[in-house]
């Protein structure tokens, strides 16, 4: 059922759902990472010397970039030195995210006003509904990395820490009952 890899410099025997979840989980960071930096760009090019609505956003995908290597750093590392940390800044800057979009989309003279702009109005609009859509896409990604993050998390606990010696068996026997329980359930909850 477990397959021997390699997480964290630790040599571990994990499930092969764990081991794609953590695939998955770093793939959506890169992917953050990414996206934030793309609009840092974004707000960098309405303006290179940002006013103070642009620094306050600029700030924004720079706490992304961090949450996003945070999330990184908690899954390569194996430990759970970093998961709160990660949490509550995806959680954080995804509220924002998602309420920044809205802005731009609803507002987006007003929000260019507040950016004082040196391009023309049109191509500063253009501009920074780009800058919107990634929003968009890093407020759902920042809710499918919290959701990966509690699986990992689930995961780790069910599967053990090497440093927790005689616990282990026990919650795997646990999921062990789990899936057990769950073969007599309908299509979508067959093991």
């Amino acid at each position: 059922m477990g397959a021997s890899i390699t997480l964290g410099g630790a040599n571990s025997s994990v499930s092969q759902s764990h081991y794609h979840t953590h695939k998955v989980f770093l793939f959506c960071n890169y992917i953050l990472l990414g996206a934030a930096s793309s609009c840092i760009f974004l707000t960098l090019s309405l303006r290179l010397v940002p006013s103070v609505c642009g620094f306050f956003l600029i700030l924004l995908h720079v706490f992304t970039i961090v949450g996003a290597v945070s999330g990184c750093a908690a899954a390569s590392s194996g430990t759970n030195k970093w998961y709160a940390a990660h949490m509550v800044a995806t959680v954080l800057t995804a509220i924002f995210q998602g309420s920044v979009s809205v802005l731009i989309f609803t507002r987006t003279g007003g929000f260019l006003g507040n950016l004082k702009s040196y391009v023309r109005e049109e191509d500063g609009e253009v501009i920074l509904k780009l800058a919107g859509g990634l929003c968009v896409v890093i407020f759902c990604l920042e809710w499918v990395v919290l959701t990966l993050a509690f699986f990992l998390k689930y995961y780790a606990y069910v599967e053990g820490d090497a440093n927790d010696g005689g616990n282990i068996a026990t919650r795997r026997s646990a999921k062990v009952q789990q899936d057990e329980d769950l073969k007599d359930w309908p299509w979508p909850f067959q093991v």
